[in-house]
């Protein structure tokens, strides 16, 4: 007996769109689901999207994603959009009974997630907030020594997003750089990655202390067709509009649990293209983990007789290791890619009712919290409890 068609229809072609479309179609060639996914629409903007369907598989392009909702044969609303068009298409999703499967950061406001959240639960559809690296075989065996209670009480919890990406002045004013459209710059680019999985393995923070700094106040205007990582057609080189962003992000954040934790966020930080790092210190152990050898975690057990204390790296490359046993004989290492196809996995299973999928609108809705509280601390020079954001 075949598997039960889920139809997606995905907004949004560019970097995530590609991410995405890469595991609808690999995870039941990996992973065994209830459902196969069909690839039914891609909508988004003027962009052309036309080779980007032919590419993937998809077998419709539209560029009116109103139309997407209102369409019965459609199952999952897969939004790898710019974050200031979340809110508005993740709550008529949910209005028509799509479930959703949603990039970060979640939205703009944690009163907007609030709303967001609100639509997903009264429509009782799955909700899921893409924050890929908790499917890193690594992140998850270390989240896995945590609860077995292999480092101890924890301590502390240094977490680092760093990039470069913007550290030319002639890089030109991206919408990753206006506050209306991104919330905020790497605070929450690349601070949410950094608090998702400080709450994931440490706890909930209960308040923070930031400082956040735009090192660069002006840029030139973008052109026509520009993304992340390009100017576009057209950029200007006279005209010039205001950065309303952070360029950096530093914070110590205290848990509720009593551990004391660092974030910070930069896309100044030279040489680094996507370096998301941390580091867990406890009573009876630590663990390291750098995305740039995401397949290895370091771990110490300070259990261990003094002279035979120090760091080792453990392989997550076994089959007992968490995902692994989907992809290949042990040693063999998977890639960036990977952790969408586990993450698909995950929320398949929780649509056919095998479980639940995390994060979801609920950690959205927290983590945009945190990020507001970092911010108001950093604009008002004080520590903030997270519980001030309402």
């Amino acid at each position: 007996m075949g598997k039960k068609k889920i139809n997606i229809a995905m907004i949004g072609g560019g970097f995530m769109g590609k991410a995405h479309s890469n595991a609808w179609r690999r995870v039941n060639e990996f992973f065994d689901t209830d459902f196969e996914p069909v690839l039914k629409v891609i909508a988004g903007n003027k962009t052309p999207l036309e080779d980007f369907a032919e590419r993937w598989g998809y077998e419709e392009v539209t560029y009116d994603w109103r139309s997407v909702m209102e369409r019965d044969d459609i199952d999952v609303v897969d939004i790898g959009t710019p974050t200031y068009e979340h809110k508005e298409m993740a709550i008529a999703a949910a209005k028509a009974g799509k479930h959703i499967v949603c990039e970060k950061p979640f939205t703009l406001t944690y009163a907007d997630a609030k709303e967001m959240l609100d639509a997903a639960e009264k429509a009782g559809v799955v909700h899921y907030l893409n924050h890929n690296y908790r499917r890193a075989p690594a992140v998850a065996y270390a989240k896995q020594l945590i609860e077995e209670g292999r480092l101890g009480t924890i301590y502390h919890w240094r977490g680092a997003y760093l990039q470069d990406w913007i550290t030319d002045p002639d890089f030109p004013l991206s919408w990753q750089l206006q506050k209306d459209k991104a919330g905020g710059g790497p605070l929450f680019d690349l601070s949410s990655h950094a608090v998702d999985l400080a709450r994931y393995l440490i706890g909930e923070p209960e308040a923070v202390t930031a400082v956040n700094k735009t090192f660069i106040k002006k840029r030139p205007l973008p052109g026509v067709g520009a993304t992340a990582f390009t100017a576009g057609t057209g950029a200007s080189a006279t005209e010039f509009g205001d950065v309303e962003v952070d360029d950096a992000s530093f914070a110590v954040v205290e848990f509720a649990n009593g551990a004391l934790g660092s974030i910070e966020s930069s896309r100044f930080a030279v040489g680094r293209k996507n370096y998301n790092y941390f580091e867990v210190y406890g009573s009876k152990g630590a663990i390291i983990f750098n995305l740039e050898r995401m397949n290895e975690l370091q771990y110490l057990d300070f259990t261990h007789d003094s002279k035979e204390q120090g760091f080792r790296t453990i392989m997550v490359t076994e089959s007992d290791h968490p995902y692994v046993s989907a992809w290949w004989p042990p040693g063999h290492i998977i890639g960036y890619e990977h952790t969408f196809v586990n993450a698909f996995n995950d929320f398949l299973n929780a649509v056919a009712g095998k479980g639940t999928v995390k994060p979801d609108f609920h950690d959205g809705a927290q983590i945009i919290r945190i990020l507001e509280a970092m911010r108001k601390s950093s604009d008002e020079g004080r520590r903030v409890a997270v519980s001030e954001i309402e």
